[in-house]
């Protein structure tokens, strides 16, 4: 037998995760993270030794469609995974949605929520989807003053008992448009009784098998658009478990995610609730996206943190050229620009948690619900396009093996692929910045952020990146300034606009924690990071104007 390579280990994922345990020693009170902390250390064990190796050994398991029984009757059963059985259970009895609405904990539920669900995602199967529609469906409903179903569905999908545990699905998207729902066909008529009946084609339902459903639909006299549509509240399965009027037409055959069982429907009179008024409908659904929304920027930086841990881990045990692998310069300038750009989009995700924490609770003012409202999208598609990077050269830095699907690193970075995407696009989140700039001032929100944020970074040694952070934040009042003059400009540069904003607040967000952590932990990691993450650069703002990229766009192939 000759050589065999070592596969790279895990090791605790909470307990060998100094980014996040020093950002909770920083937002948390003592003894609220003293309550949890041993809780943070035996599930991070879970993820690692337990779920991680069944996640490699299951990779072929899959979820399959019986559409039929043995006998020709339509039953539309989904067999899913053993994990995925087994995961409504381990969200339940972890609190993995309870923990962010304990009113106990206030303010401070949400950022232990997501510090769960950040170790929980790399390992999870990306059963966090369905729990990060769950936890939007939460915040709809209670933002409907729906008091029925509130009190009907809020108690199961808060359960700690997984006998009781509901899980969300959210059905909008149409073959008529993804991102844009204003040419949703799904009609909704009440029949003789009074109920809402459904009837339509929703082209991605995902979490097929969940417990309840939000889904738009038309109310069939109401007018074109998206003013026109309405927002719904559907029990897809009888207590039998047979589909209430719903037809599987089959699962999604995706680039990955492919644990998570997504399906084409046909709603034919499917019975549902309205859960508002029977129009704007997509108002009503705003609050769930901004929380699937933060989901989705957590676990974006739990991808980064686990490829880069597995790289890492690797770098120690390969050898090349005569010494490991990690010693090897070149390989510590890749790993190290890795790590600067996965701390930075950290504290970006998780400076989103905290505000929101804040916002839920009544601790914040206006300022903070309008700085909420613009960096949601700005955070979203910052780490969704940043981890899809990241986990491209985790695969590289693994050479041939990281090409195997065995290694698990394919499937790690096929379901990061899903993160730019689910929630809108790239360019979708960059024209939602520019309208939250228009609608509610929201530069002078972001400024007024990043002041505050950068004068509590006083150390000689960052005094580089504040410069920095304040000559960028310069950079895009002044681009703003001048591109707003005309209606094509701004739009046209959003995404430059948006990546730009983010990298400079993950900046000062960076200088911020790294000051805390070298006066109150004396480390000087995140401080090296910081100055690696600055070095990176923050400026991606666009120099075209709107009428060189168009032209640009119709003569390519002249």
């Amino acid at each position: 037998m000759g050589f065999i390579q070592t596969a790279p280990v895990l090791a605790n994922s909470y307990l060998d995760d100094r980014v996040l345990r020093s950002w909770l020693r920083r937002v948390l009170p003592p003894q609220v993270l003293a309550e949890h902390e041993a809780r943070l250390g035996e599930f991070g064990e879970l993820v690692a030794h337990e779920w991680y190796p069944r996640q490699l050994a299951e990779r072929h398991l899959e979820p399959r469609h019986v559409a039929y029984d043995a006998f020709g009757s339509r039953i539309d059963q989904i067999e899913l995974s053993p994990f995925w059985r087994e995961a409504p259970a381990i969200a339940a009895q972890w609190g993995l949605l309870a923990l962010g609405h304990d009113e106990w904990l206030a303010q401070h539920g949400r950022p232990l929520q997501f510090a769960f669900n950040y170790l929980f995602h790399p390992s999870s199967e990306l059963f966090t989807c369905p729990l990060a529609m769950s936890d939007g469906a939460l915040r709809a409903l209670a933002d409907s003053d729906n008091k029925t179903l509130v009190e009907r569905a809020t108690p199961h999908l808060l359960s700690r008992d997984p006998r009781q545990f509901w899980i969300s699905g959210q059905w909008m998207t149409e073959t008529s448009g993804g991102s844009d729902v204003s040419g949703s066909e799904t009609i909704a008529r009440q029949d003789d009784r009074g109920r809402w009946r459904l009837s339509g084609r929703k082209w991605f339902a995902s979490a097929i098998h969940c417990d309840m459903a939000l889904l738009l639909a038309r109310p069939e006299k109401n007018p074109a658009g998206a003013d026109g549509l309405a927002l719904f509240y559907v029990e897809p399965r009888k207590s039998d478990g047979r589909l209430r009027n719903i037809t599987i037409e089959r699962l999604k055959d995706k680039l990955g995610t492919r644990k998570l069982p997504t399906a084409e429907i046909l709603l034919e009179n499917t019975p549902a609730e309205l859960v508002g008024e029977a129009r704007n409908g997509v108002r009503a659904i705003a609050p769930m996206l901004n929380i699937t929304r933060l989901w989705n920027s957590v676990c974006a930086v739990a991808a980064m943190r686990r490829g880069l841990t597995l790289a890492r881990d690797y770098a120690t045990r390969r050898v090349v050229f005569g010494q490991p692998l990690i010693d090897q310069p070149l390989h510590q300038e890749t790993l190290a620009d890795l790590q600067a750009e996965f701390e930075g989009h950290f504290h970006l995700a998780f400076f989103a948690v905290e505000l929101t924490g804040r916002v839920e609770n009544g601790q914040h003012d206006d300022a903070s619900v309008h700085l909420l409202r613009l960096i949601t999208p700005i955070v979203k598609l910052a780490t969704g396009k940043a981890a899809v990077a990241a986990l491209s050269e985790v695969v590289e830095s693994f050479g041939g093996a990281g090409y195997c699907e065995d290694t698990g690193l394919p499937g790690l970075l096929r379901d990061t692929q899903v993160l730019p995407i689910w929630e809108g696009t790239t360019n979708v989140l960059a024209l939602d910045v520019v309208k939250a700039l228009k609608q509610i001032g929201g530069l002078q929100h972001w400024l007024t952020a990043i002041r505050a944020l950068t004068a509590q970074a006083t150390l000689p040694e960052l005094e580089a990146v504040v410069k920095q952070v304040r000559e960028a934040a310069t950079a895009v009042a002044e681009w703003i300034q001048k591109r707003s003059r005309s209606k094509d400009e701004l739009p046209a540069g959003a995404r430059g606009l948006a990546l730009t904003m983010g990298r400079t607040l993950a900046l000062a967000l960076l200088a911020q924690h790294a000051e805390w952590s070298f006066r109150n932990e004396h480390d000087p990691r995140t401080l090296h990071a910081t100055r690696r993450f600055a070095r990176l650069g923050c400026n991606r703002l666009a120099d075209t104007v709107a009428i060189e990229a168009r032209t640009l766009s119709s003569d390519i192939y002249a």
